[in-house]
C-alpha cells in the first residue's frame, strides 16, 4: 500500500512538469511574445509583463498564493497541495523557457494555434491527476460553493473575458483578443480530447414496434450491448419499449442503417456522450 501511494505520487508529479513544460513552451515561445494573453492568471501576466516586464511565472506565482490561501478551508488539502506543486512547477518553467528557448513572432494565427495545442496538452496533463494549475479555475470553484447557481463553466468564461478585453485595451488593438479567443477554444478542444480521448461517443434512444429484433441485430451485427427500458406513451397511454444503446462516433451510421432496414417508422434521438466508460469502452 505504502509503496503504491508513492508510486502514484511520483506519477502525479512527472505528470505535473510535463505539463508544466508544455504550459510553458506555449507561453513563452508563442503567446507572450506575440502578445496574446489567453485568459486566466496567465493572462493578466503576460499583460503586466508587457507593461512592466515582470517576468511571467513569478508573477503567477505570487497572484496565486492569496487564491490558494482562499481556498484551503474550501477546497481540501490534497485538491490544493497537488495545484500548489503543479502551479509551482509551470510558474518555474515558464521563466526557464523565456530565458533558454527561441520565440515565434512570425504569423500569430500560428502562434495562437501552436501556443493553444501546447498549452491544451499541459493543462489536461495536470488535470488527468486529479490538480489545477490555480488561479480563475479555484476562483470560480469557490465562487460557485457560495453560490451553487452560478455555472463554472459560465464564470470562468466571464473571468477570461474580462482577462482578454483588458489584454485588447492594454495593448490597443482588437486582434489580440480575437487571437486569445482561438487559442483558448484551441485549449478546450485539446483539453477535453485528451482527457476523455476515443472514448466520446453517441448515445440513442429508439422506440420501435420491432425492439427486439432491432435490439438482437445491434449486438449480433455490432458487437454493442443494448439495454431496453419500459415507457409509455404520453398521448395514447399505450406502454411501449425504449432501446439505450451507447457506441462509438463511426458506429452511429451503422446503427441508423440496422433500424432503417428493420422498421422505418421507428423514432430516434441521438446525443452527445462526453465520456463513454466500462465493457466495450475505456475500463472505470
Amino acid at each position: 500500500m505504502q509503496n503504491n501511494r508513492i508510486l502514484s505520487y511520483i506519477i502525479n508529479l512527472l505528470f505535473y512538469v510535463a505539463g508544466g513544460a508544455l504550459v510553458a513552451v506555449s507561453v513563452s515561445c508563442f503567446l507572450a511574445p506575440n502578445n496574446i494573453a489567453a485568459g486566466g492568471l496567465t493572462g493578466i501576466a503576460t499583460i503586466l509583463l508587457y507593461l512592466f516586464k515582470i517576468p511571467i511565472g513569478i508573477t503567477v506565482m505570487v497572484l496565486n498564493i492569496p487564491i490558494f490561501l482562499l481556498g484551503a478551508r474550501k477546497l481540501g488539502m490534497r485538491f490544493l497541495c497537488n495545484s500548489l506543486i503543479a502551479t509551482a512547477a509551470m510558474s518555474v518553467l515558464i521563466d526557464v523557457a523565456a530565458a533558454v528557448l527561441p520565440t515565434y513572432t512570425g504569423d500569430r494565427l500560428l502562434a495562437c494555434i501552436y501556443g493553444g495545442v501546447l498549452g491544451g496538452l499541459g493543462l489536461g496533463l495536470v488535470f488527468m491527476r486529479g490538480a489545477t494549475t490555480g488561479g480563475i479555475d479555484i476562483l470560480a470553484k469557490l465562487v460557485n460553493i457560495k453560490y451553487p447557481h452560478l455555472s463554472m463553466g459560465k464564470l470562468i468564461m466571464a473571468l477570461d473575458a474580462l482577462v482578454i478585453i483588458a489584454a485588447a485595451i492594454v495593448y490597443w488593438n482588437i486582434e489580440n483578443a480575437l487571437y486569445a479567443v482561438i487559442t483558448i477554444f484551441t485549449q478546450s478542444r485539446v483539453i477535453d480530447s485528451l482527457i476523455y480521448g476515443a472514448d466520446k461517443g453517441k448515445v440513442l434512444l429508439i422506440t420501435s414496434k420491432k425492439y427486439r429484433e432491432i435490439a438482437d441485430n445491434i449486438m449480433t451485427k455490432l458487437h454493442r450491448g443494448v439495454t431496453i427500458l419500459e415507457g409509455t406513451g404520453a398521448y395514447t397511454g399505450q406502454e411501449s419499449r425504449v432501446i439505450f444503446c451507447a457506441v462509438r462516433r463511426p458506429e452511429t451510421a451503422a446503427v441508423e442503417k440496422i433500424i432503417k432496414s428493420t422498421d422505418d417508422h421507428a423514432f430516434i434521438v441521438t446525443f452527445e456522450a462526453g465520456e463513454i466508460l466500462g465493457e466495450g469502452f475505456r475500463r472505470i
